[in-house]
């Protein structure tokens, strides 16, 4: 959940005119990066910026919505949605009016194996930025009233879920997929485990989350390394050494097949996949350069090429890799006519396995090396999104050299490399699609 707010007037322009200026700035992919170790013990990495009075910092823990308890499903999602409902004796509006005053933004979200913290603001308002944020994380008040406000917000959501045939497929494969692992369901929970949650449960839930042995942080802005270490141990310095034990690997139960969903609309939505590759795994690089052209490209992929040129059966096509931290897939989604939708099926199949035997061409292999490369360093475009690009890339367990070395990878894969990984990645066999709507010819095997 979000919390963004306008601010007095000269704070507004203030904001705006810095935001202006970040957008302004060129793109890079060299950037130094400075490692910090606070005395506390934390790490983080740091871009500094100081031609603007701005910073960017990003938070991950490490375990997200997998963190559940048993019976708790929702809980840490809940948990997540209340840390900017206030802290200590300061409620929600209280809360927000003075985030408003800051003109600063927090950002709070929870995914299944992360739960992200996001803040900006002015260098000039740095310490009490931080001082509510520290709040919000170290001590959120998780007041009666807005954990029936915020659940009520959930339920909402879990009823729209009903009627949302993308939501269904996705929890269909999950639920097919994982088995007991917590994958298996929607870190949202179900109206009956959300309704059961009590603030005891909330209060647990933080306890389980928020730890510093599952913290990961980049910084870029104006702020340097001495002062972000300092601000880092009063910002974290009070959360508990460690958090509950991370789930282990999830199991994938799914074999190739089809399963229908039932449901009422002329169109029906697919999701389909099997096992994929870690994003630790050698063969990964390798893999992504592949999916780009398979289905990641948008209308100049395959797919798109054999599904929705040269065949009309879709608006569109998409593959994309899906590197959980206990497991690992390739996927791919559509929607089509159901009357259309046996046949969408058929050519997906189909070139999934003219992929895994015959691999990329020459010329598809040097056409994503030129755009892949081409467009990583206009990734670099501002603080918020270089800080987001750093610690995804911590996460990911690379080092700070990646950002300068990704391109000469990206351009070392040898067309034999790229299909070997092809031949051994892509298996038609194995491919299971989950067909959510009325869908003409088809039935579960």
């Amino acid at each position: 959940m979000t919390a963004l707010f306008n601010a007095p007037l000269v704070k507004t322009w203030a904001f705006a005119a810095a935001a202006l200026m970040m957008a302004a700035l060129p793109a890079r992919a060299e950037i130094e990066i400075q490692e910090v170790t606070t005395p506390g013990g934390i790490s983080a990495w740091l871009v500094e910026e100081p031609s603007i009075p701005f910073v960017a910092l990003e938070l991950r823990f490490k375990g997200g919505g997998s963190l559940d308890a048993p019976g708790k499903r929702g809980a840490t999602n809940l948990m997540v949605g209340l840390l900017e409902e206030g802290t200590g004796e300061m409620d929600a509006r209280a809360f927000a009016r003075e985030l408003e005053s800051l003109a600063a933004s927090f950002d709070y979200d929870t995914f299944d194996d992360t739960i992200s913290v996001s803040a900006k603001f002015l260098t000039d308002t740095t310490d009490a930025a931080m001082a509510l944020l520290r709040g919000s994380l170290v001590a959120p008040a998780f007041n009666q009233v807005a954990i029936d406000r915020v659940k009520a917000q959930v339920l909402s959501g879990l009823a729209s879920d009903l009627s949302d045939p993308d939501k269904i497929a996705g929890r269909t494969f999950d639920r097919l997929a994982f088995g007991d692992h917590p994958y298996a369901t929607s870190l949202d929970g179900t109206r009956d485990s959300v309704m059961a949650l009590s603030r005891e449960d909330i209060v647990a839930a933080h306890a389980a989350a928020f730890a510093r042995d599952r913290v990961y942080v980049s910084a870029v802005g104006d702020i340097s390394a001495e002062e972000l270490s300092a601000l880092l141990d009063e910002l974290l310095g009070d959360l508990p050494e460690t958090g509950a034990p991370l789930p282990g690997t999830a199991p994938f139960l799914l074999e190739g097949g089809l399963t229908v969903e039932p449901f009422d609309t002329p169109q029906s939505v697919v999701l389909f996949g099997h096992r994929g590759l870690e994003r630790d795994h050698p063969d990964f690089l390798a893999a992504y350069v592949i999916n780009e052209v398979f289905g990641g490209s948008g209308l100049t992929s395959r797919l798109m090429s054999e599904v929705r040129e040269k065949r009309g059966l879709t608006y569109g096509v998409y593959s994309y890799l899906v590197p959980k931290d206990h497991a690992a897939l390739v996927m791919g989604s559509v929607a089509s006519a159901n009357n259309r939708v046996a046949e969408t099926i058929a050519v997906i199949r189909e070139e999934w396995a003219k992929l895994g035997q015959d691999g990329l061409t020459a010329e598809e292999l040097a056409a994503a090396k030129t755009y892949l490369t081409g467009a990583y360093p206009l990734r670099f475009d501002g603080n918020g999104p270089i800080a987001n690009i750093l610690i995804g890339m911590q996460m990911d367990g690379l080092g700070p050299e990646y950002v300068t070395e990704r391109n000469a990878l990206v351009e070392a894969l040898t067309l034999d490399e790229v299909n070997r990984v092809a031949a051994e990645l892509y298996d038609p066999e194995a491919l299971h699609f989950v067909v959510v709507g009325q869908p003409e010819g088809l039935e579960t095997q």
